[in-house]
Formats: C-alpha cells, structure tokens, sequence
C-alpha cells in the first residue's frame, strides 16, 4: 500500500515504515504523533487506486516524528558582466523527518 501525500506544496510518495523529510511543521517536537489528512491518491495492495479530487476523503497517514535536520545549502549567485557588480547569498531550510506508520483510508 502507499499513499501520495502532500505536504509544504510539494507531493510526496510514502509507505508504511519509510522515513521522509518534509517542509518543518510548527510546534510540533520529536516523537509526536501527526496525522496528515492531505492525501492525493491512495494505491492498494490488490492494485486498486482510489484517487480524490483533489484529496482523498476520510483518507490519512499517521507518522511519528523523529525530529528536524536541514536541507543542502544553496547558493545564490549574481553578477552583471563589466560592471564589477557581483553578489552571493546562500539559504538552508529547516526541515521535519517523519516515520509513516499506517496508512488508513
């Protein structure tokens, strides 16, 4: 079984007992439960595909979260050629690992 969830503007393919980094969710610390109730498609296990519009209803994942990490860091870059202008910037984003434990429908 697996379910497509999305999460931070982003869709994300989950399974029972993966792990995932999602965009960080607020006040939220490690080893809560969280429910997300955004889900997209949902793909049974005898090949069957129930598929909302947009989400899913009565459909959630549960997971477990086991705490933040940060994503690579990104360099932004810009120069404007024979004007000796030149600027750099960089970003991280925090991020929210999440263990997926079920998947109910």
């Amino acid at each position: 079984m697996f379910a497509i969830i999305q999460s931070g503007g982003r869709q994300i393919k989950v399974t029972p007992g993966s792990v995932v980094t999602v965009d960080r969710l607020d006040g939220i610390i490690a080893g809560e439960q969280v429910s997300i109730d955004q889900v997209l498609l949902v793909g049974k296990d005898g090949g069957d595909i129930v598929a909302g519009a947009p989400f899913v209803t009565s459909a959630r994942v549960i997971g477990v979260i086991e705490g933040e990490t940060r994503g690579p860091k990104i360099r932004i870059f810009k120069k404007k050629r024979r004007k000796g202008f030149r600027k750099q910037a960089g970003h991280r984003a925090t991020l929210t690992r999440v263990s997926i434990k079920d998947i109910v429908i």
